[in-house]
């Protein structure tokens, strides 16, 4: 996880204590984003950032849920005028405030905004070293944005790569990786997927740049990754386990609908302030077909807690395509 060790014993116990609330939320500030990247489906160039009044109303029905964190996200989160607002609120709800960002917005102003909100964890995606055309987060571009934080913030920094966007780069993420632990972040690599949320295959060379990062890192999180779901997928392999998006993690759109995850939209698409404990421990038993091969690190993290429990009941929830569900 990406919390300090206090914040991750807390959080166990809690998961450990009971089922019924959620550990992790990603709620969308803003739909807009300032980038175009070839394997992002969760953003657009116009919408409007979302009321501050709207986004304080939904931390405090997260809070309700007894949620654990929330991380604020897009689009591009930073693109918010009020975001330092928006993490003060959810500090004052008692819950762990983390950010999602491509890095670009940050300046000196805008970290020092962040610092006096309380912000506790900022994650920032660079997936190559010179920008191409599946993505413009380039260490080259952003390195300055990382010297700002090392200079600057007094939360904590965790450096994220996308592998298998673009095979012309496939070495780029362990040049990454090798300046993030310089800096002292940590480091953290995620798997390409499609429209849906599933793995894309890998090609050798890939595997052999996410083998190169996994022996070098020295960070826990790139080793939980990697013992609980990557190792199998890039290797080609599916995976069993048990699914708790909808009970352990939530993903609240711009909308204010709740959903499973970011890349399954539309199940169960209920306003926020509706979603309840009954709901939480429906989404907990429901096996969701698209498990075997998904790449969601977040929703894996979180869902870890619950392995030893009693797995999912209800039947699967089976999709059309992209983001239109059959509802069961």
């Amino acid at each position: 996880m990406l919390v300090d060790p206090a914040h991750g014993l807390r959080i166990a116990w809690h998961a450990l204590r009971s089922r019924d609330h959620l550990l992790l939320a990603h709620l969308v500030v803003t739909r807009r984003c300032n980038l175009a990247c070839a394997y992002c489906s969760e953003y657009d160039r116009h919408s409007m950032p979302v009321p501050l009044g709207a986004l304080r109303s939904r931390v405090r029905e997260l809070a309700r849920l007894k949620t654990l964190m929330i991380a604020c996200t897009g689009g591009e989160p930073l693109l918010h005028p009020e975001i330092g607002q928006v993490i003060r609120e959810i500090r004052r709800c008692g819950i762990v405030a983390m950010i999602t960002t491509n890095g670009y917005p940050l300046t000196p102003r805008l970290v020092d905004v962040l610092n006096a909100a309380g912000l506790q964890v900022l994650q920032i995606s660079i997936d190559n070293v010179i920008p191409d055309e599946a993505s413009s987060k380039s260490l080259a571009l952003l390195e300055p944005k990382l010297r700002l934080l090392a200079d600057r913030a007094v939360f904590r920094v965790n450096v994220n790569s996308v592998l298998g966007a673009s095979e012309a780069n496939a070495e780029d993420v362990v040049a990454v990786a090798r300046r993030a632990t310089s800096l002292g972040f940590s480091h953290s690599v995620g798997i390409a997927h499609d429209a849906t949320g599933v793995s894309r295959p890998l090609s050798d060379r890939q595997r052999d740049a996410h083998r190169q990062v996994r022996r070098e890192s020295n960070t826990f999180l790139h080793a939980l990754n990697c013992w609980l779901f990557q190792k199998r997928l890039i290797e080609g392999s599916t995976d069993r386990w048990y699914c708790r998006a909808g009970a352990r993690y939530l993903y609240v759109c711009e909308d204010g609908l709740v959903h499973w995850c970011s890349q399954r939209r539309g199940y169960p698409a209920v306003p926020l302030e509706e979603y309840d404990t009954a709901g939480i421990r429906k989404s907990f038993q429901t096996f969701k077909d698209c498990s075997p091969n998904c790449t969601v690190t977040c929703v894996r993290q979180v869902s870890m807690f619950d392995a030893w429990r009693r797995p999912g009941q209800r039947r699967s929830v089976r999709r059309s395509s992209g983001h239109s569900p059959v509802r069961p």
